[in-house]
């Protein structure tokens, strides 16, 4: 089992920035894929950026220039940093797992309703206009 715990949501005028963290604790070793996914009111969940193990990384065209996604394996921690946020970005941020050795951050981001093994509780970011 892995447990996921994200922290560094919170509310920001247009423009701002945020730096979400997502600690990993548990089996790591059986994680392949780390991804950040958001779901805003009365829509559907998507897809924002995904890491691999080797660093590999993908970010939803949507967030494309604004945010990146990164790791740090000797703290088991994955970040998205949010750069020129946006309304349009307010949403719960959560982060998830996959168990998949062959996951591809790209499917990770893109396939729509992507079935990742392990979820976090989920981290809110509120973006004022």
């Amino acid at each position: 089992q892995v447990q996921l715990a994200e922290s560094g949501g919170g509310s920001v005028q247009s423009g701002g920035s945020l730096r979400l963290s997502c600690v990993a604790s548990g089996d790591i070793d059986s994680t392949y894929c780390m991804a950040w996914f958001r779901q805003a009111p009365g829509k559907r969940r998507e897809g924002v950026a995904a890491i691999d193990r080797d660093g590999t990384t993908n970010v939803a065209n949507s967030v494309k220039g604004r945010f990146t996604i990164s790791q740090d394996n000797a703290k088991n921690t994955v970040s998205l940093q949010m750069n020129s946020l946006k309304p349009d970005d307010t949403a719960m941020y959560y982060c998830a797992a996959d168990s998949n050795p062959d996951c591809q951050p790209i499917v990770v981001v893109n396939i729509l309703n992507y079935d990742m093994d392990y979820w976090g509780k989920g981290t809110l970011v509120t973006v004022g206009s």
